[in-house]
């Protein structure tokens, strides 16, 4: 609409920048339950036996390395669905894609705490990190693409 020789411009309402979020969380929530589901079926209950997790490779590749499989499609499909104009404002962008792993890796830590071992720890937070960046970098790649 036009007046007075300068295009008014209808303000965007209030909680459309949370309403965004919001939405980036649940599709990154619904991806990482469904790719935690399909790895608690398929890798703890068929490959991850006693014997298998006892060397420190063994964890490495049935524990943490599912992990951060399950974690970066979680953070990629939270980065797709945050929508423009909010995607372009980077803090936003880097709270709707990393806040589900991040609030599920704490979950996870408290849940956990009494029996974290220090290796445990350390390598879920490094897995963390790892999925976040992978997913983040997906999304960046395809903006470009």
């Amino acid at each position: 609409m036009r007046r007075y020789g300068y295009q008014r411009v209808r303000p965007q309402r209030r909680g459309a920048a949370f309403l965004a979020l919001v939405r980036a969380w649940a599709a990154g929530a619904v991806v990482l339950v469904l790719t935690e589901y399909v790895q608690a079926t398929l890798v703890h209950d068929y490959v991850a036996t006693g014997p298998r997790l006892d060397t420190f490779g063994g964890r490495l590749l049935l524990i943490h390395l599912p992990n951060a499989l399950c974690v970066a499609p979680a953070a990629w499909a939270a980065a797709r669905i945050h929508r423009e104009p909010y995607r372009a404002s980077t803090p936003r962008h880097l709270t709707a894609s990393f806040a589900v792993p991040v609030v599920a890796q704490l979950f996870n830590m408290a849940v956990q705490w009494e029996e974290l071992a220090a290796e445990g720890l350390l390598l879920s937070n490094a897995v963390l990190v790892v999925g976040c960046v992978a997913g983040y970098t997906g999304d960046r790649l395809q903006d470009e693409a």
